[in-house]
């Protein structure tokens, strides 16, 4: 399957949640690239840490593109591997629209504030467009970076189930430690102990892998 994770708003977790679902998918026994498509490379930044932390083997394949590039590229790739991420910038840039065309899913990562939520129309816009190329493409928000606890969260989720062509994920991923924390040592959340933030994780990434079988347990 090939995945986007975008958002035309910035500073919503898209990298932190694109490079956590690879090493799932790795960590399940899948072969997977991992595309770098946000300007900042990010996503390039964190494989070299993890590299130099697992002794040359971060577990899967990254490269970075950009514009037309990841359509052009990720076609000829796909047959290559069992599954591709694509990471792009929180901008509508060519990257995003191009992902977009070649994606079976683009998850949709939105903090629970008003900003955030503002830009959730733009981005569907964008899917909608997309789909008279890409008729099969799926489109997912999830609610990342959650509070703890209080209202603001179901408030969002139900803004969000009113936009038209998004399915939304069930659950949050809440905002904890452990996903900063893992990301500063190269690792993923799925090596770190946090149990409740494993289980988030693992809840999403069942829900857009549905062959992605005990996750996490390798």
């Amino acid at each position: 399957m090939i995945l986007a994770v975008g958002n035309v708003k910035g500073g919503v977790g898209k990298t932190t949640l694109a490079v956590n679902l690879a090493i799932a998918l790795a960590r399940s026994g899948r072969d997977i690239l991992l595309i770098d498509g946000d300007e900042q490379a990010t996503a390039i930044a964190f494989t070299e840490l993890r590299t130099a932390e697992k002794n040359g083997k971060p577990g899967y394949t990254v490269v970075a593109l950009q514009g037309g590039a990841i359509r052009t590229q990720v076609r000829q790739l796909a047959s290559k591997y069992s599954d591709i991420v694509i990471d792009v910038g929180g901008r509508d840039t060519g990257s995003l629209r191009a992902a977009l065309t070649v994606a079976d899913v683009v998850l949709i990562p939105v903090q629970p504030r008003s900003f955030d939520l503002w830009g959730v129309d733009q981005t569907a816009e964008l899917v909608k467009e997309a789909r008279e190329i890409n008729e099969r493409l799926r489109a997912v928000s999830v609610i990342n970076a959650a509070d703890p606890q209080g209202k603001d969260n179901e408030a969002a989720a139900e803004a969000l189930r009113e936009v038209e062509g998004l399915e939304l994920a069930p659950g949050f991923i809440v905002r904890r430690k452990a996903f900063p924390n893992a990301a500063a040592a190269g690792l993923s959340v799925l090596e770190y102990d946090d149990p409740k933030a494993i289980e988030e994780l693992n809840r999403l990434t069942e829900m857009l892998f549905v062959h992605a079988t005990a996750i996490g347990e390798k």
